[in-house]
């Protein structure tokens, strides 16, 4: 995934703020317009120099022009999607502004406190508060426990902790949203405050799964931690990236998808006699529930306040499939197929951890969440359009997983070794 350019959106031009440099060192914040933008101008005031004088020399202004002229692959593959470029339009960005005080109300309320919130140590052996002996007997009736996991439900252990210990990457997602990012780092806006906040709650996730699997001895700690190096490094796949409507969606549709994998891993480890694991799933999934919840009711007001615009752009990702964060996950070695995601993901089919059905079950849930069968007023010949395809998709997935189904099914078991479980074969 590119990195993200400063605070300068590829078009700065066409936004009414625009980050402006004296010499390319000292920054100071210039207003190229007026629309809509008191509150954001106002809180870059809070972390930003005040303004040079005007007479920059001309040399400077060109080595400035320079410097925030867009990659010119960036700005070619932008260019041939204006579709979702529509969405960074003030008057798009502008209904964010409006929505404030709404996710104020509405959305921040579904962080919990600091105080409120489990952390791994609630969980797992905590040496300091057990002493040598107590931490001693708790990690040996822990990996004792750890013993009964299949390897098959090791392999989605170690696929989810991986995920989740992306976070970096995950956090740099909504900070690249037009219009709701947090521009100096440590803002006072609502939309800010709650991707720290939902930041700072997903932290413990990879915690907790990386404490358990270092303890449980199931694993080759190195290979993994290589893998979680590796998938940092190679960023993640996400369509329209920069669109607040696109990426709200995204989100919503992944924090369904994680709480569903938690759950189920959950489910299975209890299955099995883990009930320590079980707990580390399930205290996940119920925050995966959560946040879920908000990116829900933030797609959910959209399509209240800008129907046409939500459901083309459900439809937008719809068409494109949400991919899955991890999916450029790679441990430096895996074989036959060479790609560890599609195998992994195999592997979670297989065990039923998250299956092509569940898939589905989300696109419906949200089809019925949004309400986007019963929209009739504001919509245009390709809103409408876009609503008869997302309302059709559910259909059409359950065809492909009949198809699927019957493939798998005449298809001879093949076993894949995975480096995390020390090359073990998992049959997919």
């Amino acid at each position: 995934m590119a990195t993200l350019q400063g605070l300068l959106p590829v078009y700065y031009h066409s936004r009414p703020w625009a980050k402006t440099l004296t010499n390319l060192s000292v920054p100071y914040w210039a207003c190229t317009g007026t629309a809509g933008r008191t509150r954001i101008m106002a809180d870059m005031n809070k972390c930003s120099p005040a303004p040079p004088p005007a007479d920059i020399a001309a040399h400077d202004r060109s080595a400035v022009e320079t410097a925030i002229k867009p990659n010119k692959k960036q700005q070619r593959e932008e260019e041939g999607d204006e579709e979702w470029l529509r969405y960074l339009e003030p008057s798009k960005l502008e209904v964010f502004d409006q929505l404030e005080p709404w996710a104020e109300a509405n959305v921040l309320p579904l962080l919990k406190p600091v105080e409120a919130a489990w952390q791994p140590s609630d969980i797992l052996p905590d040496p300091a508060m057990l002493g040598a002996d107590g931490f001693h007997a708790a990690c040996s009736e822990l990996r004792a426990r750890a013993a009964g996991i299949p390897d098959a439900h090791l392999v989605c252990l170690v696929g989810n902790m991986v995920t989740e210990e992306a976070l970096p990457t995950y956090q740099s997602i909504p900070n690249r949203f037009e219009g709701v990012r947090d521009l100096c780092g440590n803002s006072a806006t609502a939309w800010a405050r709650w991707i720290r906040g939902w930041s700072a709650e997903e932290n413990r996730h990879g915690d907790v799964l990386n404490r358990y699997l270092f303890l449980s001895g199931r694993v080759d700690m190195r290979r993994v931690e290589g893998t979680v190096h590796r998938l940092i490094q190679s960023g993640m796949v996400m369509n329209a990236a920069r669109s607040p409507y696109h990426g709200f969606i995204y989100v919503a549709f992944q924090e369904r998808a994680t709480s569903i994998s938690h759950g189920n891993t959950a489910r299975l480890a209890r299955e099995h006699g883990d009930a320590v694991l079980a707990r580390v799933c399930g205290a996940i999934a119920s925050d995966e529930k959560r946040h879920e919840a908000a990116y829900t009711h933030v797609v959910g007001k959209l399509f209240e306040v800008d129907p046409d615009g939500a459901v083309r752009a459900l439809a937008y990702m719809m068409r494109r499939r949400i991919t899955m964060p991890a999916s450029l996950m790679d441990d430096g070695c895996h074989t036959p197929s060479g790609d560890l995601f599609a195998d992994y993901a195999a592997v979670a089919q297989q065990a039923g951890v998250y299956r092509a059905s569940d898939y589905r079950g989300i696109v419906e849930h949200l089809i019925k969440q949004w309400r986007v069968e019963e929209l009739r007023d504001g919509l245009s010949g390709e809103g409408r359009r876009a609503q008869e395809y997302v309302c059709t998709l559910p259909h059409k997935i359950r065809r492909l997983e009949e198809r699927a189904h019957h493939c798998s099914a005449q298809r001879a078991t093949t076993s894949v070794p995975f480096s995390w479980i020390f090359c073990r074969p998992v049959n997919l």
